[in-house]
């Protein structure tokens, strides 16, 4: 899903594409959002049905529902097994003749697409390229148009299906140029590659740049390993172009950077590179979505983070992104799944069956309720048969506030969300109620509040680990207990103004799991 934009730079360098279908699932989601791409790239689509030697295959059911949705006839879609190797060969001959040669002109000035890139410690960035005009020689001197970026490169070559060093890749060829660049920031996907002198004028169609839609705050949990923590997001940009850091400080986490990523599932790869081939251990805030904040002033903010958003005196309007989604599911889980959709302020707008027994629902609903737990309940509730995929469409002006959770009286900026109004008496009550179990006792009493402006909607208490003050007085005159008592509540009192509440690591992952009950 966070992906699309490269699998279309992809696509578009082809001139064919094999249409895979698991012979006991069908069609799901992403294979239906990636096929209509493969159709606007107007490609030849061979359609396969794979896992046929499975007990539970249905590969004339689900040839019947291709049908339906290619057009093209049951009987020529090729049933394999690519465990028994079985058919596969079939595959090969239907590539030979059904995918059409690619065009180009060879005479006309060099342009050649970016489709992948991948960082080489010796060589630089590696850009994958198809060309589409023109040919590319060793000797040229190479000038990528959206970046002006200026490249000698450092050799050329050809996939067989090893990199195989060649002096030439002709008209409409496959290969790649190592550039020598040190950042795959100036060799984005689906720039287009042109000579520095004599070059074309227009580029290819469809670049766009790699835009962040979801940021978390990535924290080591050891303070010395803040510098080990950079390095490890150098590195991993070097590789990916679509991932931004800067470094942010919080009062409860001290610092560490704010990561921007495509979408939730970019984000979970990076945390577990992070955590595996760099061996550290982070704590990740729950993920935040970037808003525009138009000010009494008229100046338009952009915020990713809610301890950034200013005061609600400044503020005339929030506006939050919305997407469309496609959910793919039995038509036993229709309610189910519409119900899921209500609760995350979501707004239905269509349904059609696919076959007998198969729906695709179309609705629009905030990122902000989409990145917290969506998938997994989307799951849950279809037992694992629903699949989803969504794109961005517009933002909205909505009756937006800052929720703020403070312990001991102290705000803690990492626990502040942007959630609606209308949601925000619920969410607050439910945070705090599980904050109150996660936070451990103090000697004094730690009041949790959650607040909205300056209004505490939601308070709950942990209570103090009290000692037995009174344990020494086996007897004796009232006013001997009282006075020791209030001994111990005026220390308490002192405590409590100096003493400091650590929050444990769960509670800023409590956010994510609001809505489980």
């Amino acid at each position: 899903m966070d992906f699309t934009y490269e699998v279309s730079r992809a696509l578009y360098s082809c001139e064919g594409a094999l249409l895979v279908v698991d012979a006991t699932q069908g069609v799901e989601a992403q294979t239906l959002a990636n096929l209509y791409l493969a159709l606007e790239a107007d490609l030849e689509i061979i359609p396969v049905i794979n896992k046929i030697d499975l007990p539970s295959a249905r590969p004339d059911e689900i040839a019947e529902e291709l049908e339906d949705l290619l057009g093209i006839a049951a009987e020529d879609m090729l049933q394999v097994s690519a465990k028994t190797g079985k058919n596969v060969e079939s595959i090969l001959q239907a590539v030979v003749d059904r995918v059409p040669p690619p065009k180009g002109e060879t005479e006309a000035p060099l342009r050649a697409l970016i489709f992948d890139s991948h960082y080489d410690s010796y060589k630089g960035v590696v850009a994958y390229i198809r060309v589409f005009d023109g040919k590319v020689t060793k000797k040229d001197i190479f000038r990528m148009m959206a970046t002006n970026a200026v490249v000698e490169p450092v050799e050329i070559g050809i996939l067989a299906p090893r990199m195989k060093v060649v002096d030439e890749i002709p008209t409409g060829s496959v290969g790649y140029i190592a550039t020598g660049l040190k950042t795959v920031l100036e060799c984005r996907v689906g720039d287009t590659v042109t000579l520095k002198t004599n070059g074309a004028k227009e580029p290819l169609p469809g670049y766009q740049k790699a835009k962040p839609m979801v940021f978390a705050g990535f924290y080591p949990v050891e303070g010395e390993d803040y510098g080990a923590l950079r390095d490890a997001l150098d590195k991993l940009q070097l590789n990916d172009a679509a991932l931004s850091f800067e470094p942010e400080t919080s009062q409860a986490l001290n610092f560490g950077f704010r990561v921007g990523f495509l979408g939730l599932f970019h984000m979970d790869i990076v945390q577990e590179r992070v955590e595996r081939e760099y061996n550290l251990d982070i704590l990740a805030t729950a993920p935040n979505v970037e808003y525009e904040v138009m000010l009494n002033t008229g100046e338009l903010l952009r915020i990713d983070s809610p301890a950034l958003l200013p005061d609600e005196n400044e503020v005339t309007s929030i506006a939050e992104p919305w997407m469309e989604i496609q959910v793919f599911a039995p038509d036993t889980f229709i309610g189910p799944i519409m119900e899921l959709i209500t609760t995350k302020r979501g707004i239905y707008r269509n349904m059609e069956y696919l076959d007998k027994s198969r729906v695709m629902i179309t609705a629009e609903v905030p990122l902000g309720e989409l990145i917290i737990d969506f998938y997994d309940r989307l799951k849950s509730i279809s037992k694992g048969y629903a699949s989803l995929d969504y794109q961005f469409k517009e933002y909205r002006v909505e009756n937006l506030v800052k929720l703020d959770v403070l312990v001991n009286n102290e705000p803690v900026d990492a626990l502040a969300m942007i959630v609606h109004r209308d949601h925000a008496y619920h969410k607050g009550q439910k945070l705090v109620t599980r904050l109150k179990d996660l936070i451990p006792r103090q000697q004094f009493v730690v009041p949790i509040q959650a607040a909205v402006g300056k209004r505490v909607i939601s308070r709950a208490n942990v209570k103090a680990l009290r000692k037995d003050v009174l344990a020494k007085c086996y007897g004796g005159d009232i006013t001997r207990k009282k006075k020791l008592l209030e001994k111990q509540k005026k220390g308490k009192k002192r405590m409590k103004m100096i003493g400091t509440v650590e929050v444990p690591q769960e509670a800023f992952m409590a956010v994510l799991s609001l809505d489980d009950e």
